[in-house]
């Protein structure tokens, strides 16, 4: 569960990085996870990995599709550089919808250019209904969620009705899981009442302002971010560009020692991912 392969897929991107400035913060509450607590990730972990693979589409990718083989692939889309891809199914041993996206190639200039454009920007309206222009995001990431927003939305809502089912789960990595976060928020507020949202990223950068991570602690207090210590990803943009991460943080510190780390990333310990 912990091997080196596993760690580097964590970190797969690489983004330039821009450190915080160093600022007096309240310590978070660490609570360290068991292996039996931290496997329990293991299936969304391999749904992240699967938005890489050749043959999401139909469930052929391989590893990936095989840990989660009664997967049912409805909705598949995405071109793999102007669109990332992403998939949209049901998961029977789950009781749960699942909704991917794939993170950042590196070989894909126009996703690279995504994850450089450290504006931040209101939330549409039209897809995150009564929010106020207070709350930001990535401008980067909002416009990337916004071109497979509503055709997601519409696969979800079918589902829900055919496999009678509530739970509906995101994922992603990097930039995916960027989409993911998104994702949740948007899914929280455009679902019907008693749904329920939750989402599990890996080495997401930060996505939005504090307004937005207070939203994402509302609406999905189930949210989870894992994170590695070895990576650059989910400390930019800096938090001096008025970027904060959601409660959630699942920080891995070394192979076998990972720790849940309390609160918004308004607050510090040598253990979590400051």
């Amino acid at each position: 569960m912990y091997s080196s392969s596993w760690l580097s897929y964590v970190a797969l991107s690489a983004l330039s990085s821009c450190l915080a400035t160093p600022m007096a913060m309240d310590r978070r509450t660490v609570t360290s996870l068991s292996t039996a607590q931290f496997s329990s990730y293991a299936p969304f972990t391999q749904f992240a990995r699967a938005a890489y693979c050749d043959g999401f589409q139909d469930w052929t990718c391989g590893a990936a599709c095989d840990a989660n083989a009664d997967f049912e692939v409805s909705l598949a889309g995405g071109d793999d550089s102007d669109i990332q891809n992403y998939f949209v199914g049901f998961s029977p041993s789950l009781s749960s919808i699942i909704v991917a996206h794939e993170g950042t190639d590196p070989l894909q200039l126009e996703s690279d250019l995504t994850d450089v454009e450290v504006l931040l920007a209101s939330l549409d309206t039209s897809l995150f209904p009564g929010i106020s222009s207070s709350v930001q995001v990535h401008d980067g990431f909002k416009n990337e969620h916004a071109k497979t927003a509503s055709v997601i939305l519409a696969e979800v809502r079918t589902l829900m009705a055919s496999k009678n089912t509530k739970n509906v789960m995101a994922v992603g990595h990097s930039l995916g899981g960027a989409l993911a976060e998104l994702d949740a928020l948007f899914f929280a507020l455009n679902l019907p009442s008693g749904s329920n949202i939750s989402a599990v990223t890996y080495g997401t950068p930060r996505v939005g302002n504090p307004a937005f991570a207070s939203l994402i602690d509302q609406h999905v207090p189930s949210f989870k971010h894992i994170n590695n210590e070895k990576d650059l990803i989910p400390i930019v943009p800096g938090r001096f560009l008025g970027y904060a991460h959601p409660a959630g943080e699942i920080h891995i510190i070394s192979p076998g020692n990972v720790v849940l780390c309390s609160g918004d990333d308004d607050a510090t310990d040598p253990q979590c991912h400051n």
